[in-house]
């Protein structure tokens, strides 16, 4: 029997790519999402999508969560994709920017991952794959709010793998640098975007992570920073 993936954020570009790679490799995929238009593709009979789900509220996750283990008879992996981006500077800036990116980005990570153990636990290769950031590791000017949520990603990866190795469920993050992204490329038209991270390459990456073959790696916090 194919495998089970569940996948946060899965409207958007990583998330989508994300999804493509899983059903290229023949997995049965639960898209969960706040937005309530399912993306266009993957489709059919193994794929579930659930919109409107809010991820920041424990009782929203743990129902979207649940509702996917129903349908295919259990989760062997979690991709937390589900997040947001904000830049500003201290100075100047909201209080609420801060708070708002907590949520988007690590509550929602937080209660998908505490939905989704006991599930995991009963897998025989359970993985929660998350997305962090390379620039956590060190703020850029105007990354203060984005690179503290992001941090904060990174210390749930590190601290529930400790929890869950004794499981054999493993949990990493990926930390990428700047996604090719139409977003991104309005955003900053000089740049050079070949340069930047391609979503698929992002994405094999993560499907590596999730897979049997990744048993041995576990707490670890991987650059994807193309030539950024």
């Amino acid at each position: 029997m194919s495998r089970v993936f569940v996948i946060t954020g899965a409207s958007g570009i990583l998330g989508s790519a994300v999804a493509k790679a899983a059903a290229d490799e023949g997995a049965r995929l639960a898209l969960i999402d706040f937005a309530t238009t399912p993306p266009a593709a993957p489709s059919g009979p193994d794929v579930f999508f659930q919109g409107g789900v809010d991820l920041t509220d424990a009782n929203s996750a743990s129902a979207g969560i649940d509702a996917a283990a129903e349908r295919f008879g259990g989760i062997d992996a979690l991709f937390n994709v589900a997040g947001g981006f904000s830049w500003g500077k201290h100075e100047g800036g909201f209080a609420e920017t801060w708070h708002r990116l907590f949520l988007m980005n690590v509550q929602t990570a937080s209660n998908a991952s505490r939905a989704a153990i006991p599930h995991l636990r009963r897998s025989a290769a359970g993985r929660i794959v998350n997305v962090g950031a390379n620039a956590a590791l060190k703020a850029s000017l105007g990354m203060g709010a984005y690179a503290a949520s992001k941090a904060g990603v990174h210390s749930l990866t590190q601290a529930l793998s400790e929890e869950l190795k004794a499981d054999g469920v493993t949990v990493n993050a990926v930390l990428p640098s700047i996604l090719d992204t139409p977003t991104n490329r309005a955003e900053m038209p000089k740049a050079d975007f070949s340069a930047w991270v391609q979503p698929a390459d992002l994405a094999a990456v993560m499907l590596f992570l999730a897979s049997e073959e990744a048993r041995a790696v576990t707490g670890a916090l991987i650059p994807v920073t193309g030539r950024v």
